[in-house]
This record gives C-alpha cells, structure tokens and sequence, in this order.
C-alpha cells in the first residue's frame, strides 16, 4: 500500500494504492491519520481508485482511521471505490455509513455545501 497526499485548500486527500491487507499497511495509514489530526485536518478525501483489492483487515484499516478522524471532528468521504471493494464494504453494511462519490469534483464541492457533515 502506498499513500500519497494533496491538498485541494482545506481538504486533505490521500491517494491510495495497491492492496490493503493490514499488518504493515495499518501502522502506516495510522501514521498518516495521526499526523493529520496533529496539523488539525478537518476535511478528508480518501481516493481508493488505486486499490484493486482489500481484506478484511484491509476494512479494519478504514474503520479505524475513519473513526479516528471523526472523533476529532472531520469529515472524512470516500472516493472512486472499485468494485471488488465495493462488495466487502456492502457485506459489512460500510456504505451506508461511509459517504462516498466517484467524482472527484463533486466529492471536494460536497465538503462546502452547507450542511455537508454526516454524522
């Protein structure tokens, strides 16, 4: 898993690729995650349109850090879910919690709308 970040103004995206399969790939999105509520990251965009698979400690990876980001207040949306991903998060009902798009345009114009954080 590699993670790769841009900034589109407040919004934090990270660009993830390859497979997440847990071990060390947990502590490096940890990392990552923690770095981010340091510097007080409110908005994140999470692109998996680089991930061609992920098992279940993969989804670990994602709860984890989506619950991390929330408890410190941010929003947190996914982007560009595959297929094959987009099975296991429906097997673990994870879509109808994680708010996801599959344009990048209207992920980025949905932290801006008033009203946009679901809780």
């Amino acid at each position: 898993m590699k993670i790769k970040r841009h900034d589109d103004d407040d919004v934090v995206i990270l660009e993830v690729s390859g497979k997440v399969m847990g071990g060390p790939d947990s502590e490096k999105f940890k990392s990552v995650i923690l770095g981010l509520i340091d510097e007080g990251a409110k908005k994140l965009l999470i692109d998996l349109s680089s991930v061609p698979w992920m098992n279940s400690s993969g989804v670990g990876i994602l709860i984890s850090g989506y619950t991390s980001m929330k408890n410190a207040g941010a929003q947190v949306k996914f982007l560009n879910i595959n297929e094959r991903v987009k099975s296991i998060l429906m097997v673990t009902k994870l879509l109808t919690v994680f708010e996801s798009y599959y344009n990048r345009g209207d992920a980025l114009a949905s932290f801006r709308e008033p009203g946009s954080a679901r809780g």
